[in-house]
């Protein structure tokens, strides 16, 4: 450990598909980790073989709530991402966006932490520009089915630059594009989740509108990896900055290379659009490359591999 300096970093969300592993990669640099989760979209499977890990503790928490504890850093990453989730409750989704900022701002705030907020290209809507750079300011539906999440984050980033600029707290703002790997939850309604179970049970795989809509797929190494590496920068770079992988894929595409993979014998079938869902999403990351050196390493095919593999064992083990 000698050279390493030990951080005290709070994971909030710590037990879901991303912070579980953010968990994993923060204690593999030889932090002390707090993971805090109130389990309503985490998971404990998702952590169970960090527990033994003397420098890795879980708080059972909800963020709506204030917290009273000393950290160096904070990655805001608590708030259920997909559709399927975060429309359930929606009030208590846009809750758990702007209130939890709050309060993490207010922790961040009180022990001079430096703080990341997990924010969504949701914030973009169902853009009309394409790329989507940071300076473009979104077409987003504020009063739709999505909006719970849509503006909840668009509100947590306000909140985020008003500490910035009110109290000059030191802050990280990403905006996450579409990720996979494993962890995902197997019904978070997400494509690629969705496709890979629907696939290996021989189900019809259901496609929304005629499957010409794109997506970008980032795995999860590399997401973290762009986390980290944007906790780093200079306190002067605040981002809003993309992570995600700007490689193009429409959701037939996607359908049909999990179909091959997987052998399956599952066929294709379309179903309505539901609303407000985006036609387009891609990230121009130019600037991640140019601030944080980053971009994705991981192939489609190649993170699709390792994901396919984790839901096979998942649908063993649940019979």
């Amino acid at each position: 450990m000698k050279g390493i300096v030990r951080k005290q970093v709070l994971v909030t969300g710590g037990a879901g598909f991303l912070g579980s592993h953010l968990c994993e990669r923060l204690l593999g640099e030889g932090h002390d980790v707090l993971c805090l989760d109130n389990f309503y979209t985490g998971t404990k499977d998702n952590i169970i073989h960090l527990l033994d890990n003397p420098h890795f503790e879980v708080i059972r928490h909800d963020v709506t709530f204030p917290l009273y504890i000393e950290v160096d850093e904070i990655f805001n990453l608590a708030c259920p991402a997909s559709p399927i989730h975060y429309q359930y409750d929606p009030v208590q989704t846009t809750k758990t966006s702007v209130h939890g900022a709050i309060n993490m701002l207010g922790l961040a705030k009180r022990v001079g932490a430096r703080i990341m907020q997990a924010s969504t290209s949701e914030v973009y809507g169902d853009p009309e520009m394409h790329p989507q750079p940071e300076s473009y300011w979104g077409n987003v539906n504020p009063i739709g089915i999505r909006s719970c999440y849509d503006e909840g984050k668009r509100c947590a980033e306000a909140l985020f630059f008003d500490y910035w600029r009110q109290h000059s707290l030191e802050i990280k703002v990403a905006r996450i594009f579409n990720t996979y790997g494993p962890r995902m939850h197997p019904n978070d309604g997400r494509v690629v989740s969705n496709f890979i179970v629907q696939a290996l049970r021989g189900e019809p795989i259901t496609i929304y509108g005629d499957g010409s809509q794109t997506r970008s797929f980032c795995y999860v190494d590399d997401m973290v990896e762009g986390f980290l590496r944007l906790m780093e920068t200079p306190a002067d770079f605040t981002g809003p900055v993309n992570l995600g992988n700007p490689g193009e894929f429409t959701i037939r595409e996607l359908a049909e290379k999990v179909v091959e993979m997987t052998g399956s014998t599952s066929e294709i079938v379309t179903k309505p659009l539901p609303q407000d869902d985006p036609r387009q999403r891609q990230p121009d990351i130019s600037l991640a490359r140019e601030k944080l050196g980053w971009e994705p390493q991981v192939k489609l095919e190649e993170g699709l591999v390792q994901t396919i593999a984790y839901f096979e064992n998942l649908l063993k083990q649940m019979g």
